[in-house]
Order: C-alpha cells, then structure tokens, then sequence
C-alpha cells in the first residue's frame, strides 16, 4: 500500500463512516501513524440519503471527501481500498490494493441492507444505504413515470405507479413522506398525461405502530401526518416474498408494483478474519468489551454499526445509529492514545440525545430525553441538527439553499436521469408503439 514506515504505532481504521472520521479527527497529529481505508473516497451523510432518491438533494451535498478531511494531519494515510480479510495471527489486513500491517485496527465498516436470507427480496428490491443505491432509486422512480406515459395497458401503468416502502423506521417514513410530496405538488406538473391520483404509496411495517423505537406519541403523530399526506400504512404485515412484480405478505395481501424499497432491518458489514461464532452476535455484529475491544483481542477494537456491546440496559448493543458510532470513535481515540502510553482506559457509556424523524414540510417528530414535541416545531429542530451535522461549510451552504429554494417553490429540481437503472434480473416492462 506504500505507508512509509513509523516510529509510532500504526493505527488502522476500516472504514470511513461516522464512527471511523470522528475517531480520524480525534487523532490527529497524536504521535501516532493512523492509516484510513474506504472502498469510497468520501464520507456519507447517510440520514439525507432519501433527500437525493426524491430529488430533494444532489448527491455532492451529502457527501465530503476524506482526503480533505485529513489533509491537514501529520503521519496520516488514506487509502482508497476494499479490505477482503483480517489476518490476526500476523496482524495484518488484506485488501485488494495489498496487504497492511497494524499494531492497532479499528473495525469501523458499518452496516449494510438486512434482507434476511431472502434471496428474492435481495434481487428484486432496492436498497437505500449508499449514494449509488439512492440515485438508482431515484433514476428508476422517474423511469417508471416515464414508462407509465407509453403504456395504454392499465394493471402495467398502476404497476409503475405504484410504490412500496418495506420498513416503517426512520428511512421508510422519510422516505415515504417525501414521496408523497413529490405527488402532491411535482409529478402532476411534470406529467399532465398521467392521473398522478392513481399513484400509490404503501409503507409496510411488521410490528403494531411506525417508529417503534420512539415514543408511542410520536409514532401516532407520524402516522397521522402520512395519512394526511395519502400514504396508506400497513402494520402487522411482513412481507415474505417479491418477484418483481408482486408482493407477497403473511397475510391475504398482496401488492402488483415495479418498485419495492426495502428498509426493514440492517445487519454489519463483516470482514473474513473475524467470523467466529464466538465473536459474532445477531444481526452480524462483532462482540465487544465497555471499552470497544472484540472480545479476544487487546489490539483489535470495533466502534458503531458493526459493534456490539452488550449490557443489562442494552443487551443486544447499541441502537444503530449516528450518536453511538460518533461517541464510540470519540472515545476510542482517547483510548488508543491511554493504551500506547500504558494508562487505563475508559469505559463506554452512551449518552442518548434523542432521536427524530421529518415526515415533510412542517411535520416533523422529536424525541428529546426530558421533552418531545411534534409538528412545525419539531420540523426546525430537525434540520438545524441535520444541517450542523454536516461535514463542511460548503456542503452547509449548499443544503440550506436547497432547502429554502425547495420550500418556497415547493419544488425538487434534482429529479434527473443522469445514469439511467436497469433492474437485474426482471423483464422488462413493454410498451406500445407510438
């Protein structure tokens, strides 16, 4: 991988996420070599990923890149590589662009989409994790309108225009909210030759109530707000098959759409090395100590989506999500820099400030620690935190103008085709001759 050599301990993170750069940050210029791998050059900002599928956002607003992140940090290297294995016994990681050697490695890959074994669903379905699934989604939404425009074959128009959200977390409302708007004040200008009336959003939830992991009052004034905005909700309802054409559920219902967003469940995002029943908890994450150690191991840590870290107030871990990846490589960070100097590390503890989840304009749902509120409100804090979240003053800049311009003309004016999205393994759609 050509990293010079060191006379400080060589730290190696995989994975550019948030757990991975806030651990970057807080590492530099540490008397430490710290070597950053990622399959990607850039970071993304993952809870605006619907923003670019609905044409809400451009893809460069969301996303920073991590040489420019660190390009001010001493005795640090960033590789663009995809790390295929972990070789513990000679502490190295194997990558496609070579091997590495470490004296301290960081597992920050994250998560990936969870289709629980469904091969079908895998194939058929569409996946909203990273930037290239997002403008797949959002090539393939304004494809099927383009389609529907040709076809005079009814049920295959209604197939088109019908659209399905597995997952009634934060991304499936979020997602279907903004959906929604695109019907109410985008398409029916874009396409006058189509009944937009006709166009379908389903979102289909498998327990009792959308936003489970939120307050019950929230998770009523999220439904409430959907249903105001045409989307119909279905709960108690798992699917259990789609072949690219039909879905099919635990119960008699059944749904004929050309597009099926799945975003039931995410699992870690393993590399070969660690795989061991032993280490390995549900939903593929790597088991680890109070202080991020994989358990077995004093030189291997992991941090956020990927870890673990069971207890009696969280036995299956944290919840997966920005906060605990970010507050896991902050601490780690101060960790690793205790560890080389022979001093006692420090505990993890979680500290949980809320969740929240917009489900379009002024409508929006919080859940602080001590208050939560609902509405118009609700819908500033969301994106002022949103918006300070961002990496970069430009990227800022950039999001609040859209969403000014968006808000005052009710418009979304990134709904283009750039890269056109064929699904793999469907036939194609017909269309009659002009």
């Amino acid at each position: 991988m050509n990293i010079p050599r060191s006379s400080f301990p060589r730290i190696v993170i995989i994975g550019g996420g948030f757990a991975g750069i806030s651990l970057a940050k807080k590492l530099k210029n540490k008397n430490v070599q710290v070597v950053l791998l990622d399959k990607h050059n850039y970071h993304t900002f993952q809870p605006l990923l619907y923003q670019v599928a609905t044409g809400g956002l451009e893809a460069g607003s969301i996303a920073y890149p991590i040489r420019k992140v660190v390009q001010e940090y001493t005795d640090f290297y960033f590789r663009l590589a995809n790390v295929k294995n972990i070789d513990t016994e000679n502490k190295k990681v194997l990558a496609d662009i070579g091997d590495l050697h470490y004296d301290y490695l960081v597992i920050a890959t994250g998560s990936k989409t969870n289709y629980f074994g469904n091969k079908d669903i895998e194939n058929y379905s569409m996946a909203m994790k990273t930037i290239p699934q997002s403008l797949n989604i959002r090539s393939l939404i304004l494809e099927n309108f383009e389609q529907a425009t040709l076809t005079n074959d009814i049920a295959e128009r209604n197939a088109l225009m019908n659209f399905v959200i597995v997952g009634g977390g934060p991304t499936g409302v979020e997602l279907a909210g903004a959906l929604a708007e695109m019907k109410k004040a985008i398409l029916p200008k874009d396409y006058p030759d189509l009944d937009i009336r006709k166009m379908g959003i389903h979102l289909v939830q498998g327990s009792d109530r959308l936003l489970d992991a939120m307050t019950v009052k929230s998770s009523e004034s999220a439904e409430k707000f959907l249903h105001s905005l045409g989307v119909s909700i279905w709960k108690n309802v798992r699917v259990t098959n789609y072949d690219g054409r039909t879905i099919t559920t635990n119960s008699d219902l059944t749904f004929d759409t050309a597009t099926v967003i799945w975003a039931a469940g995410v699992k870690g995002a393993l590399i070969s090395g660690l795989q061991s029943d032993s280490l390995i908890e549900r939903a593929d994450r790597i088991k680890v100590n109070e202080y991020n150690q994989v358990l077995g191991y004093d030189n291997i840590f992991a941090v956020g989506d990927i870890a673990s870290m069971a207890s009696e107030k969280n036995p299956y871990g944290h919840p997966m999500m920005a906060q605990p990846a970010i507050q896991q490589g902050n601490l780690l960070a101060e960790n690793l820099i205790n560890v080389i100097k022979n001093k006692p590390m420090k505990p993890f503890e979680y500290n949980d400030k809320g969740s929240m989840a917009t489900i379009g304009r002024n409508k929006a749902v919080v859940d602080l620690p001590k208050v939560h509120f609902h509405g118009v409100f609700a819908w500033f804090v969301w994106m002022f935190v949103h918006l300070f979240s961002l990496i970069g003053f430009k990227n800022k800049a950039v999001v609040l103008m859209n969403w000014v311009y968006n808000y005052i003309k009710f418009d979304r004016e990134g709904r283009l085709i750039i890269r056109p999205y064929k699904k793999k393994n469907i036939q194609s759609f017909t269309t009659d001759e002009i």
